[in-house]
């Protein structure tokens, strides 16, 4: 049996059927990002707020800083899509509102981070948010980059595999059925 070599489709259907995938990946990130960036906003208006620390100040305004360059991020393939609409750029459009996607997701990492030390520094008022939001952070690593990261290296080695093995098969041509 020969090895699947991957969808038949143009350059132009796999632009769509790739900005399909990307629009639902960012549906979900962007509902996250506004829930959290609404939160961040309303912070600074309750009483509570004025009993903050400079550290803690500091802590929070870092946040919603990385909070605005996250919805920036995750709002801009968007943008960049109905600018970019009609001028048969789409590949090029899918290639970069992907890479402004997995930016957005660094941005979220940090963003969520650094919240939850604001948060978990002002219930606590210990070294304990420290390390609670160290072992988070290890956590987010894992789930939206090691895992991803090591199950495409495991695909690659189980494609060589059935391939014939020995590692003398070219890896696939970018594009042709994953993500940019």
């Amino acid at each position: 049996m020969t090895p699947s070599r991957g969808r038949q489709e143009t350059q132009e259907e796999r632009a769509d059927r790739q900005w399909a995938e990307l629009l639902q990946e960012l549906r979900v990130a962007q509902t996250g990002v506004q829930i959290l960036f609404g939160f961040l906003l309303a912070v600074v208006f309750q009483s509570r707020f004025e009993d903050l620390g400079d550290t803690d100040r500091t802590i929070y305004v870092v946040t919603v800083m990385l909070g605005s360059a996250t919805a920036a991020a995750l709002v801009g393939p968007v943008s960049y899509h109905r600018i970019l609409t009609g001028r048969r750029m789409k590949p090029e459009t899918v290639i970069w509102a992907s890479r402004m996607t997995v930016l957005g997701l660094v941005l979220l990492f940090c963003t969520m981070c650094s919240a939850l030390l604001l948060i978990l520094r002002v219930a606590l008022h210990s070294q304990l948010a420290l390390w609670l939001v160290g072992a988070m952070a290890l956590w987010f690593l894992a789930c939206w980059f090691v895992f991803p990261v090591w199950a495409l290296a495991r695909g690659r080695s189980v494609r060589r595999e059935e391939a014939g093995g020995g590692g003398e098969e070219e890896p696939p041509a970018r594009g042709r059925d994953d993500k940019p």
